[in-house]
């Protein structure tokens, strides 16, 4: 029971973050793969996989980082390294405050050129935004997921609130059933 359940959490986990580390893997073009709107509460099936940035050298030094996906979401650093971990941090901070204020979530577009680099949202934001997105996709309400679950409303709508998720790893496999997720657990 113990191993399906890691399996399960793994499985989620590796779905989410791909890549290994901040410095990440690089990408065909060159970029790097990091780990790590209205209303509406729309969320496409691609957010778990990141967003693009765009990281450009600035003359003065440093770096400028945005997300042409998501409007406003900015950041820089004085580095490469400095402006990935704040692109990773500007990502989770704005996809929480979406989540939190039941804003749409645009899906990512994939980004081609040396200056686009892919980011994915820390843990705490990317597990309930999968499990939200997949709940979306199922076009399942919070009700029917929960009655599924057989736990309230309220408690499953903490599973899809970034700083306030923390489900069990038995109830992640329990989620993994009702909404056709599938989750392993990968060594790094």
């Amino acid at each position: 029971m113990l191993n399906r359940a890691l399996e399960t959490v793994a499985g989620l986990v590796e779905s989410l973050q791909k890549g290994r580390g901040i410095t990440g893997a690089t990408t065909q073009r060159g970029g790097t793969e990091m780990t790590g709107g209205r209303k509406g509460s729309t969320v496409a099936a691609s957010n778990t996989g990141g967003y693009y940035a765009r990281i450009r050298k600035q003359r003065g030094g440093g770096h400028l980082v945005e997300f042409p996906d998501l409007p406003g979401c900015l950041t820089e650093g004085d580095s490469l390294r400095e402006a990935l971990e704040n692109a990773r941090e500007a990502l989770s901070g704005w996809l929480f405050v979406a989540i939190k204020h039941g804003d749409e979530i645009p899906a990512s577009r994939i980004r081609r050129g040396r200056d686009y680099h892919q980011v994915v949202p820390d843990l705490d934001v990317t597990i309930p935004l999968a499990i939200l997105s997949a709940r979306k996709r199922r076009g399942l309400t919070q009700q029917q997921v929960a009655h599924a679950l057989g736990i309230s409303q309220q408690a499953y709508r903490k599973l899809e609130m970034p700083g306030r998720s923390n489900p069990t790893l038995k109830t992640l496999e329990r989620l993994g059933g009702v909404l056709g997720l599938e989750l392993q657990l990968k060594a790094a």
